[in-house]
């Protein structure tokens, strides 16, 4: 029997270069989601807060590999979680005569077609790939 040889070199600097880019193509998978949500016209609106200055995206932990989309204010739990409010999904008149604009596809529990089992989660995992493979010349 013939004794098998083999000899490994890393190249540390090339694996910083695909951890660079792997976090360069999170945090622009991220900015695509933040947008293809917004267009997906899914966000309970109102004034637009909601999926405006209310929506913002979180790279606090970038280096370690995690981004969040972010909803805030007390309202924002609220509506996600009681998919059962009648959304308002057209042009409407408020009580004191102010015209507004509601989505057309609101709903509670708007992400849940982008997580995991969702009918558009392949759109994130498609959008990284993507990202990654530009980002490392792949």
């Amino acid at each position: 029997m013939r004794a098998v040889r083999s000899r490994v070199k890393i190249y540390k600097g090339n694996i910083k270069n695909l951890e660079k880019a792997a976090k360069t193509a999170l945090a622009k998978t991220t900015e695509e989601l933040h947008k293809e949500i917004v267009q997906a016209q899914v966000v309970p609106r109102d004034q637009g807060a909601l999926e405006g200055e209310k929506f913002s995206e979180n790279y606090e932990e970038l280096e370690r590999g995690k981004t969040e989309l972010v909803f805030e204010g007390p309202y924002a739990r609220r509506l996600y979680y009681h998919p059962e409010y009648n959304f308002n999904r057209g042009v409407y008149i408020d009580d004191k005569g102010v015209k507004h604009e509601g989505n057309p596809h609101a709903k509670g529990k708007w992400l849940e077609d982008w997580a995991k089992g969702g009918s558009k989660e392949n759109n994130v995992i498609e959008s990284f790939k993507k990202n990654y493979r530009r980002e490392t010349g792949l």
